[in-house]
């Protein structure tokens, strides 16, 4: 029996309603869903076996939005576990899968009509007083901003150690190709391909002139370095977890080495394709009688 890993957005009707319908289609065709431990309670899965020294999963389906794909993309992070997306969210970059066709479409992902990208994760190390205290990985981004209050604060950046800026801002925001496209795009960042090995640097609402995005290579270090007095900043992962830091903690990140996270693209799909959907380029209405100009 063919086994796929369930991860669901449990707190959405519409996705809690997909995956009953896809765990009775799999009834029918002999494969086995399995799902981490909430899901598994929620939709009365067995629950699958991080522990296991050989995975028996073939692929995992992801039934939510890009929030839920982010987690998702954690919790495999450290297996070889390749994710698809099926969107019951608004936007879609990482979920691009059609709930109307889900069945479908893992169907022709167990008959092998797939490719895999593999996506680029960051590592960020935070170090206080010299000693080491968290290490993170994040697929679309690490961010360091200011708490609620209207306030700037100044971080101090490096590149490979070298001196870059002393940038007063609301925050600086380091992503991943992958992220490119989600808040480091609303910022003013650029947008990467993710097959393009690099991540991009973006300041957010720069209280200076000069500040722009920066696109740095894939052996790049770069080390930002609170120094206002301001006593909330944070660093978030992905949007999804945040680490209140001190004045002068260093967060060094790069790209990762030794993890990242496998995307299954169905062999008609296209990244150009689904930039110029979810951006609606070229979306041009024609006023009438001007159909042949």
């Amino acid at each position: 029996m063919d086994q796929i890993l369930l991860i669901v957005n449990t707190r959405k009707s519409t996705a809690l309603n997909l995956a009953y319908r896809l765990i009775g289609w799999g009834k029918k065709r002999t494969i086995g869903f399995v799902a981490p431990s909430h899901e598994s309670a929620m939709l009365g899965l067995p629950e699958f076996d991080w522990n296991i020294e050989t995975n028996p999963v073939k692929f995992g389906v992801v039934i939510g939005g890009d929030g839920t794909f982010l987690r998702a993309s954690r919790m495999v992070m450290d297996f070889d576990i390749p994710l698809y997306g099926i969107n019951v969210g608004r936007l879609g970059f990482l979920v691009t899968g059609n709930p109307d066709n889900a069945e479908e479409e893992i169907e022709k992902i167990l008959s092998g009509e797939y490719r895999i990208q593999k996506r680029q994760a960051l590592k960020g190390s935070v170090t206080r007083k010299g000693s080491l205290v968290h290490v993170l990985y994040a697929l679309n981004d690490l961010v360091i901003t200011k708490g609620p209050l209207a306030r700037l604060i100044e971080v101090e950046s490096r590149v490979n150690d070298y001196f870059l800026s002393l940038l007063p801002a609301d925050g600086i925001i380091v992503s991943t190709p992958t992220g490119s496209t989600a808040y480091a795009l609303s910022a003013g960042g650029p947008i990467l391909p993710p097959h393009v090995n690099a991540m991009v640097m973006v300041p957010i609402c720069p209280h200076t002139l000069y500040a722009r995005p920066l696109v740095l290579g894939s052996e790049d270090t770069i080390s930002l370095i609170p120094k206002s007095d301001q006593k909330e900043i944070y660093l978030t992962q992905d949007g999804q977890l945040g680490y209140e830091l001190m004045v002068k903690d260093r967060i060094d990140i790069s790209i990762a080495r030794d993890k990242c996270v496998s995307t299954i693209e169905l062999k008609e799909d296209n990244y150009f394709d689904l930039l110029r959907e979810k951006l609606q380029w070229g979306n041009v209405s024609v006023r009438q009688g001007e159909e042949d100009w």
